[in-house]
């Protein structure tokens, strides 16, 4: 009772959503997470649903969905809990750099990514890789650079992990040394 409950919430939120929006395609050309349970944490079964409440990516596909609008890309976690982003036909477009126990943040934009082991920053909008992964280390973007080096070496400190480098420098958001 509870399952068809809130499944028919799900689906009658898509409903509600999709009359209030214009008929503009491009404005109505989005999923919606959606959870069988009442509440949607890491221990409920996701899916990715049309504005028609048509389920589009089945429940349980992935672990988790981190991102509730998927317009271009999406953020989710397989069942391995590996956290990548995907694109509208599921192809992966590469692995998010993962922070504490979630995704990395946005900052000022930009997010980090990481393709063959190396990092990269993807813009938070449009989910474009807009700074080629090739750093093993790389800070998030404050006040329009970001520290970053292309060696460098790791060390825990009780929770935490510690970056050090001899090489560390400077980019802008256009991925430019910047001294």
């Amino acid at each position: 009772m509870i399952y068809e409950t809130c499944v028919f919430f799900n689906v009658l939120f898509l409903f509600v959503l999709n009359s209030c929006s214009s008929d503009s395609k491009s404005e109505n050309d989005y999923l919606i997470a959606v959870s069988e349970d009442e509440y949607f944490d890491m221990s409920s079964s996701v899916a990715y649903a049309d504005t028609k409440g048509n389920i589009v990516i089945p429940y349980g596909k992935y672990n988790y969905c981190y991102t509730d609008t998927f317009r271009t890309y999406a953020i989710v976690l397989d069942d391995d809990f590996n956290c990548f982003a995907i694109d509208r036909n599921e192809k992966k477009l590469y692995d998010i750099f993962w922070i504490d126990n979630r995704p990395d943040y946005v900052s000022e934009g930009l997010f980090r990514i990481i393709i063959d082991e190396k990092i990269g920053f993807a813009d938070e909008k449009t989910g474009k890789i807009v700074i080629e992964p090739k750093y093993k280390c790389a800070f998030p973007f404050e006040e329009g650079i970001a520290k970053v080096a292309f060696e460098c070496s790791s060390e825990q400190m009780g929770e935490n992990e510690i970056w050090n480098s001899d090489n560390w420098f400077y980019i802008n958001r256009k991925g430019e040394v910047v001294e």
